[in-house]
């Protein structure tokens, strides 16, 4: 009953390393210089786009855009 026991312990302790182990390699530092900044770098949408921008107003001078709709 004794060396039963002890075989459990012995497991158990074997388990809870082997976990802490895995746990640790999974858990990767952040690298330096990777934070995000409250204001993203690139544009938002398409909607700064001059290009965008152009082809909505003509749209709109030519009558094709949802404004000049019956």
């Amino acid at each position: 009953m004794l060396k039963v026991l002890l075989v459990l312990i012995i497991l158990a302790i074997a388990t809870y390393a082997l976990v802490r182990v895995v746990q640790r390699r999974g858990v990767t530092p952040p690298l330096a210089g990777t934070r995000r900044t409250s204001r993203p770098s690139g544009p938002l949408g398409p909607d700064d786009d001059d290009e965008f921008l152009r082809d909505l107003d003509r749209k709109r001078l030519d009558g094709e855009g949802p404004d000049n709709s019956p």
